[in-house]
């Protein structure tokens, strides 16, 4: 089933303990994308500049990922600058330059108006409400993201938007912060009185857990020798997540706990190398090899 993916494209300059690169593409919309088009066809929607060429649209060349709603506009694309700390758990903010997304408003062309599947990365919850607002029909599934950001400055807009999500994908700071309550499994009943039925928190290092009224489901983040590059990481997450959602085509609990391990395992492919460049060139086997591998690190007898 088609996976649609709502949000930022953007060009990137980080900087980790194991070395810096300069305007890699990147944003939220296209890590997303990547990792869910090994699962599933995809739709974008986004926004881009005049600096966006026909190099950057090569990357989702071969994939089974639909641009037809990425829009030009005249100006420069979204930029992000990042430093990460030693170990990689903190960033600082360098520099954002919003450009041409600070103008952004979503349409769909008519032929994803249909789509099964819908991802709402982070953006304005406004803007992520219009998107739900031009859909054909309810989509199967709709997941979105958010960040401290919204939740601060715009918490009435997006309490209004969750009152149709289905999953929310947020990582723990942020799920204390929406919530008002330390404690996760607190925090989790009080966003479900919100709207979603089921809660994804990102842990960065630590995993990802799963909360839903009626189970809880871990995953451990896949132990590797060298991490050098954080960035995209949660939002390689959450398209290995969708987009193996989207293949089942179905939303039950074992899908569920599956699909958060091919999100874990999605996001441990993201951090081996700077910005795309893993993303771009792993296999479908690889990714089934590593899925494998987690089941061995977490199976036991009791």
């Amino acid at each position: 089933m088609s996976l649609l993916v709502v949000g930022s494209i953007a060009f990137d300059s980080i900087e980790t303990p194991a070395g810096k690169v300069d305007r890699t593409l990147g944003g939220a919309a296209t890590y997303v994308a990547l990792s869910a088009s090994l699962f599933t066809d995809v739709r974008m929607v986004g926004v881009v500049g005049d600096d966006f060429t026909a190099k950057e649209l090569r990357v989702f060349a071969g994939r089974k990922i639909n641009t037809d709603g990425i829009e030009r506009a005249p100006g420069k694309s979204f930029f992000w600058a990042g430093r990460y700390n030693i170990n990689m758990n903190e960033r600082t903010t360098l520099t954002t330059e919003l450009n041409v997304f600070a103008n952004f408003r979503p349409q769909l062309p008519a032929h994803y108006a249909d789509s099964e599947f819908l991802f709402l990365a982070n953006i304005d919850p406004t803007l992520q409400l219009s998107v739900l607002n031009q859909m054909r029909r309810r989509p199967k599934l709709v997941a979105l993201d958010t960040m401290n950001f919204w939740i601060e400055g715009a918490l009435g807009e997006l309490r209004k938007t969750l009152r149709h999500v289905d999953i929310l994908v947020i990582n723990d700071d942020e799920v204390r912060q929406l919530s008002g309550e330390h404690n996760l499994t607190r925090a989790a009943r009080r966003i479900f009185q919100m709207g979603p039925k089921t809660l994804v928190i990102k842990r960065g290092e630590h995993g990802a857990l799963m909360v839903h009224p009626q189970f809880m489901f871990s995953v451990p983040a896949f132990p590797l020798d060298d991490v050098q590059d954080p960035t995209g990481a949660g939002d390689t997450f959450a398209g290995g997540f969708m987009g193996y959602l989207a293949r089942e085509g179905r939303v039950n609990l074992p899908a569920l706990r599956r699909a958060m391990v091919y999100g874990s395992v999605m996001g441990s492919f993201a951090v081996e190398r700077f910005g795309l460049d893993r993303l771009r060139s792993v296999k479908i086997s690889e990714v089934k090899a590593r899925a494998r591998h987690f089941a061995k690190l977490t199976q036991f007898e009791l």
